[in-house]
């Protein structure tokens, strides 16, 4: 099976990461998100790893070095790996997967849930050291910042999409229909 890599876009809280684990588990898939570089950017820095904090720091990088910077990581790291299933998690803009589309089986998946449902989920799951403690109109507002702006765009490049609106089974019903046609 040649190599095949799954660039994964969503909005925030529409099942990025539950995907990411499901494949890693069934199918021995290794990912790279693309907010790996700038948590441990925080992390050196001793700085809360808080999504304000996230957001101004890939727009300060992506300023600075480039609006591909990210990408560049992700297609680095995809390549350098011997797995044959990468996800890279987190795509956002159409930049984000310019050099990740240079590889032969690059696909996009968009997943998406309604706005309800990924708040739930989002102070649920408490990625970040904010999410516990966010109120509604503060995840609109996340979902108003300038990292998410261009995630509908890009979602609309898509290769597959999946609706997230259902059960964790469902999701994962869909996620196998898109391995089963990607290795026939």
């Amino acid at each position: 099976m040649p190599k095949i890599i799954l660039g994964l876009v969503g909005e925030i809280a529409a099942g990025k990461s539950t995907a990411t684990e499901y494949l890693k588990q069934k199918y021995g898939a290794v990912s790279f998100r693309f907010s790996d570089p700038l948590r441990d950017i925080l992390a050196r820095l001793h700085i809360e790893n808080s999504r304000p904090n996230l957001q101004a720091l890939s727009t300060f990088l992506r300023r600075q070095y480039g609006e591909d910077l990210l990408s560049k990581v992700m297609a680095l790291d995809a390549g350098q790996s011997p797995s044959q299933l990468i996800i890279t998690e987190g795509i956002r803009r159409p930049t984000d997967a310019a050099d990740l589309k240079k590889f032969d089986n690059f696909h996009i998946i968009s997943l998406a849930a309604p706005e309800r449902t990924r708040y739930q989920r989002l102070i649920q799951r408490s990625e970040n050291a904010d999410d516990k403690t966010k109120t509604w109109e503060q995840f609109q507002a996340d979902g108003r910042a300038e990292s998410e702006q261009k995630i509908k765009e890009t979602a609309a490049q898509a290769d597959f999409i999946i609706d997230n609106k259902g059960t964790t089974k469902h999701l994962y019903r869909q996620i196998d229909d898109v391995v089963k046609r990607l290795q026939s």
